[in-house]
């Protein structure tokens, strides 16, 4: 649910706010105590990959209360966010690469 609607809102309420970045949440680990969500994010058509997770870091507040207007009748508490960059399409790019030669 936390993954689906994540996503929803990078890729309508905050479609502008990164440069025209394509934001896609891969995966979402909650804590047992529900008071944390890990969000996995792959990030593409952007060149700076590190400055992007910055300025999404920066804007964790703004999203964990979208979030929680629409999750305010599943969940008793909203979690707090920490966003981490998804390697894993770069890495297997980089394999295929490899591969080719």
């Amino acid at each position: 649910m936390l993954q689906r609607d994540l996503g929803d809102i990078f890729q309508r309420e905050f479609k502008g706010r990164f440069s025209g970045a394509m934001i896609t949440v891969t995966k979402v680990n909650i804590t047992r105590d529900m008071s944390l969500a890990r969000v996995h994010l792959s990030l593409f058509a952007t060149k700076d990959k590190e400055g992007l997770m910055e300025e999404i870091s920066h804007h964790t507040g703004e999203i964990r209360y979208e979030l929680g207007r629409r999750v305010k009748n599943q969940m008793r508490q909203v979690p707090e966010l920490e966003f981490f960059l998804d390697d894993s399409l770069d890495y297997i790019d980089n394999i295929e690469k490899l591969l080719d030669k």
